[in-house]
């Protein structure tokens, strides 16, 4: 048996084929979601609720659902709302970073213009 899989208790078709694309399908979400917060049509207190009800629809509905297709949708759901959330974090800390990196080159610059000699 090469390359054979084992198919799991419980699971139906198409729960395995979400589960095979789950993380595809959750970084889609997530890219889709997260260029929607960077061109303000997503507000980033509604990105918050979104993932505060997925993550509360994964855990007390999903989680322990008898299907494999609502498991597989609710983690999908949850785990793209949840990097949607880091965009923002990402966003921020580039954003200090640059800040960062122009004040080192004004610094640098007022060292380099009060050490230069007048003629």
């Amino acid at each position: 048996m090469f390359g054979a899989q084992a198919i799991e208790h419980g699971s139906t078709r198409g729960g395995r084929w979400l589960r095979e694309r789950r993380l595809r399908f959750t970084l889609w979400i997530a890219a889709i979601e997260g260029l929607l917060y960077l061109f303000h049509v997503l507000h980033w207190w509604a990105a918050v609720a979104l993932a505060v009800i997925a993550v509360g629809f994964w855990w007390y509905v999903a989680r322990g659902h008898r299907s494999q297709a609502v498991r597989e949708v609710g983690w999908i759901f949850a785990v793209s709302q949840l990097l949607v959330l880091c965009v923002p974090v990402a966003l921020a800390i580039v954003k200090a970073i640059a800040i960062g990196v122009i004040a080192l080159l004004a610094v640098a610059a007022l060292i380099f213009l009060f050490r230069e000699r007048p003629r």
